[in-house]
């Protein structure tokens, strides 16, 4: 035994690792490449039951609350303003819609459905007759 307390084969075995190490090191910083390990895949915990359906409800619960724009457009039209300034009491402006036609419903300004008017207790109001789908929702956005 040497005064490391280390038997002179455990020493060998010892610097051999060591100098094993130095070589990997010095290969990987001269080709920087991938290391030979792989991470490990990260496992996932699975959802406990009582995250099942009250677990569900209690987050959507959350943001019902919030409050958003929901805003019913009639038709759109471009005018100068020329035209714009000449705009009186009285006056008509053509909107580019047709009578009949569904009106977009938008929500924050997005198109969310299609609806019609409606007349209740002499209050307008509108039935909603189409909702967009989430894949046109999409497309729409990207463009």
């Amino acid at each position: 035994m040497s005064e490391t307390g280390l038997d002179s084969s455990a020493m060998d075995d010892w610097g051999a690792a060591m100098a094993e190490q130095a070589a990997a090191d010095a290969v990987a910083d001269t080709s920087q490449s991938r290391p030979a390990v792989e991470p490990a895949a990260p496992t996932f915990q699975e959802f406990s039951s009582s995250s099942g359906p009250t677990g569900i409800h209690n987050d959507i619960d959350f943001i019902l609350d919030i409050p958003v724009q929901l805003t019913v457009e009639l038709g759109r039209t471009k005018i100068s303003i020329k035209n714009l300034l000449q705009l009186a009491q009285g006056s008509v402006v053509e909107l580019a819609g047709m009578a009949g036609e569904p009106m977009d419903i938008l929500i924050n300004g997005y198109l969310i459905a299609q609806g019609e008017v409606v007349v209740v207790n002499d209050k307008f109001g509108i039935r909603v007759t189409d909702i967009i789908s989430p894949a046109d929702r999409i497309r729409k956005l990207n463009k």
